[in-house]
């Protein structure tokens, strides 16, 4: 409908329009600067959560040992799990507490239970949930500076091999080895 001939019946309408248009035009920004406010975080993706399992897993395999693989993303959640034909059932949740307390903790598995040794007030950081466990063969997994998960190995015959074979997992992402400093 077009307002042509009559000049002021058609101002009300134009000016009604434009009041519209601005009101959307403005309502239409707000989620785009809420959205600015939310947090931006890394996901591991599945692909490089299974390439690091088996990675870990094919090491241990190769020297011997049978053992479960877990990875957990940053909040903890099972993102891949192996178990080795013939590992200990056992292997699969203390595999997966180790990666839960390496990315919970935000630190490796190893340098939390020599760190309750020293210091045994600590020995709470154990207790805080069914998911924790202080025995070495969990490390974060670092990628671009970021911890975006966890990975905990379980069953070779010392947790000195859990990590190395953890270490392998990580090496096949990219992803760098958190390890405690050395002194």
């Amino acid at each position: 409908m077009a307002c042509v001939h009559l000049r002021h019946s058609c101002a009300v309408p134009i000016a009604y329009r434009f009041m519209i248009a601005t009101a959307f035009v403005m309502l239409m920004s707000y989620p785009v600067l809420a959205s600015d406010d939310l947090p931006k975080e890394s996901v591991l993706p599945l692909s490089l959560a299974g390439k690091a399992t088996q990675a870990s897993l094919d090491a241990c395999n190769k020297d011997g040992y049978r053992v479960s693989v877990s990875i957990v993303d940053r909040a903890g959640v099972l993102r891949s799990m192996v178990r080795a034909d013939g590992a200990g059932s056992h292997t699969v949740d203390s595999s997966r507490k180790k990666a839960y307390t390496a990315a919970s903790l935000r630190r490796t598995t190893t340098e939390l239970a020599e760190l309750i040794i020293k210091v045994p007030t600590l020995e709470a950081l154990g207790k805080m949930n069914d998911h924790v466990l202080m025995l070495g063969g969990g490390f974060p997994i670092e990628i671009g500076g970021e911890i975006v998960g966890g990975i905990g190995v379980s069953g070779a015959p010392g947790t000195h091999l859990d990590d190395a074979c953890a270490l392998i997992g990580l090496g096949a992402i990219g992803a760098a080895p958190k390890v405690p400093a050395t002194k």
